[in-house]
Parts: C-alpha cells; structure tokens; sequence
C-alpha cells in the first residue's frame, strides 16, 4: 500500500492548491500555439486587389527561397529582401507574365538558388543522386568487408606451455588454499 502526499510541496501539477488552474492553462496555451498557422510575411500594402493574382503570387512566394534566410521561402520570411521579392512576384503578374515567366525572370536575376525546390537538370542531377549513391557504395563496401571476414580461416590460438600452465595455476588459487600446483 503506497500512502501519496498532498502537500503543495510534493512535485506535480495537480498537486497544490493552484494545481489544477495552472495545468489548464499549460493545456490551453499548448492548444492555442497548436492552432495557430504558419506566420506570414505579407504585409497589408503587399496585397493585390484581385484576390486570383493574389492567390497566385502567394503560391510562387512559397515556392521562392528568401535568399537572406534560405531555409524560408519569401512568403515566411521578414527579411527586407523578402519584401522587394514578393513585390517583384507581384509586379509582373500584374504586368501579365505567367506563373513560368515569372519564376524564369527570377531564376534569371538571381540563379537557381532562389528556387526552394530546384529543378531536376546538368549539376543538380548529381547533388540529387550523391545521398543515394553514398548509400549504395557504402553497403556494397560493407558486404566485401563482412565477405572477407566470413572468408578468412579462424586464427588458431597456441596451446599453453607447461611454464605458462604453472603461473596460471598459481594465479588462480585461492590465498588460503594449501593444495600444490
């Protein structure tokens, strides 16, 4: 039988007199992060009148590396450069350009890099593979090892000499016990 305290010095949340209060707040802050979306940079004065060319520099915006933060597309990021790029999105698809136009003209300006998902050709060809082919040359050099080792006879070990037999012997006895070697 296992006696549990209540006293509001005992570890635990519930525990205590404000326990419970300080539990469901924990459990209602953890919901609300949990809801709330992503963060996005897009300023008010950013934002086109038509909302279908909105919603298409959104879609590009995400798809564009903020070359600032590159690990966050211009639509995430708050970076100055961010900002100039996303308004750049949406000068020329209100000048008319496609949505191919406008990514060619970027990538164009700024390299493939601006590209948060770069296109499968020459150079990235191999950076796409190189984790595989690791993977692949590894393995196989792992199963020549484990084939040359399963390969190899088991190295024989020498019999003990009489001299060596004798230390062991007297190494192994006990402090106390009078039998000869």
């Amino acid at each position: 039988m296992s006696v549990r305290s209540s006293s509001p010095s005992s570890p635990g949340l519930a525990r205590g007199p404000g326990g419970a209060r300080l539990r469901t707040l924990l459990v209602a802050a953890f919901i609300g992060f949990a809801l709330i979306g992503p963060a996005h940079a897009v300023k008010p004065d950013e934002v086109l009148p038509d909302a279908a060319q909105e919603a298409r520099a959104r879609t590009l915006s995400k798809e564009l590396r903020c070359m600032v933060c590159q690990n966050q597309s211009i639509d995430d990021s708050d970076a100055p450069l961010a900002r100039d790029l996303r308004l750049l999105v949406r000068e020329r698809i209100e000048a008319g350009d496609s949505d191919g136009q406008v990514m060619d003209f970027l990538v164009a300006r700024y390299g493939e890099f601006v590209l948060l998902r770069p296109t499968w050709h020459g150079a990235n060809a191999i950076l796409w593979l190189a984790p595989f082919a690791v993977l692949v040359i590894g393995g196989i050099g792992v199963l020549i090892a484990l084939r040359r080792r399963a390969g190899q006879p088991a190295t024989a070990v020498a019999p003990l000499s009489p001299e060596e037999e004798t230390r062991l012997r007297e190494a192994l006895r006990e402090p106390g016990d009078v039998t000869k070697v």
